[in-house]
């Protein structure tokens, strides 16, 4: 039975077959009942459309929603205290997670010691995402997922260092592999300090920093040992 032909009872077909007055309302109804059911299916086809394409568009185009995707304000410079690598506390001093921007925001201490030096630490700087603030500080912001399977990484204070507790693949503050089964590096945004605000462009992914060798690594691995 389709909905051009809703069902009736056998007395109402008698009559419809018969004609009259009582036949011609009954008629009605069954035109009036065809277009309600014809016009539910083209809502609901509307709505899914809709849907479909508000749904498209903010993958396509995150930005449009404001939210992660987008350029965030992640804070002020002063509700993230810079820190040497050895001395991180998680919401405390040099390192502080920002859900809203899948961000660990990373401030270093002017006097960290890196690695490289001259050309060489400039060129390691850039390719990171690290940019080194007037005040000799330096900033990184780090996506919270793990390149391996994507588990969001936390940071443990008791080892100076982030461990994901999915896999096992081990960073150092930086963000820079140290061991397990990921591919590469955490992958970085681009960070700036406009004005008093930390800012994130949580749009722009910088997926490209690979497993570090003696000259690119920036900072020592961590020398505690960070067991599951």
């Amino acid at each position: 039975m389709s909905i051009d032909t809703p069902p009736i009872s056998p007395q109402q077909y008698e009559v419809l077959h018969g004609g009259g007055a009582e036949a011609a309302e009954i008629a009605k109804q069954r035109i009036s009942r065809r277009r309600f059911l014809r016009r539910s299916m083209l809502a609901v086809w509307g709505v899914s459309a809709t849907s479909a394409v508000a749904g498209a568009l903010f993958y396509m185009y995150p930005n449009l929603s404001g939210g992660f995707g987008s350029t965030l304000t992640v804070g002020k410079v002063s509700e993230f205290k810079a820190s040497k690598p050895t001395e991180f506390k998680l919401e405390q001093q040099g390192v502080y997670h920002r859900p809203v921007a899948r961000t660990y925001i990373i401030h270093l201490d002017p006097s960290t010691q890196f690695l490289l030096k001259g050309g060489d630490l400039s060129s390691q700087l850039s390719s990171e995402n690290v940019v080194k603030d007037k005040d000799g500080s330096y900033w990184i912001a780090l996506y919270q997922k793990c390149v391996h399977l994507g588990c969001t990484v936390p940071f443990r204070d008791n080892c100076d260092s982030f461990k994901c507790p999915c896999h096992g693949s081990h960073y150092n503050v930086t963000g820079e592999y140290l061991d397990g089964p990921a591919p590469r590096s955490l992958d970085r945004f681009q960070v700036s300090i406009q004005g008093e605000d930390v800012v994130v462009n949580t749009g722009v992914i910088n997926s490209n920093v690979a497993h570090p060798d003696v000259t690119t690594r920036l900072i020592a691995a961590p020398t505690v040992d960070c067991s599951l």
